[in-house]
C-alpha cells in the first residue's frame, strides 16, 4: 500500500476547504450553508490527519475526533435554528432572516 504524500493530502484538504468557503459565500439557502461548513470542518480534519500521519504522531487523529464532536454540536444547534427560522418565516433563504427584528 502506497502512502499518500503530505503535499497531495494537504492540497486535497485545501481544495475541499476552498470549495466549502466559496459555497458558503455564494449560497443563500441555510441548509446548503450548513453543509458547506461541514465540508470545511472535514477539510481541516483531513489536514490534521495528513500531518499526523506524516510525523507518525496520533495528535492528528485526536484533533480529528475533537473536530467531529464540534461538528456534531454545530449541526444540532444549526438544525434547531433552521427549524425555528423556517417555522417563523416559511423560507430557508438567509436574506429573509435579516427581517427578523423585534
Amino acid at each position: 500500500m502506497n502512502p499518500v504524500s503530505m503535499e497531495s493530502g494537504l492540497l486535497l484538504a485545501g481544495i475541499l476547504f476552498m470549495l466549502g468557503l466559496i459555497s458558503v459565500l455564494i449560497r443563500r439557502n441555510i441548509i446548503f450553508m450548513l453543509i458547506s461548513v461541514e465540508i470545511m470542518l472535514n477539510a481541516a480534519g483531513l489536514a490534521f490527519i495528513v500531518a499526523g500521519s506524516h510525523w507518525a504522531q496520533p495528535d492528528g487523529q485526536v484533533m480529528f475526533i475533537f473536530i467531529l464532536t464540534m461538528a456534531a454540536a454545530e449541526v444540532s444547534v444549526g438544525l434547531a435554528l433552521i427549524l425555528q427560522i423556517y417555522h417563523r418565516l416559511k423560507t430557508l433563504d438567509s436574506d429573509a432572516a435579516n427581517l427578523m427584528r423585534g
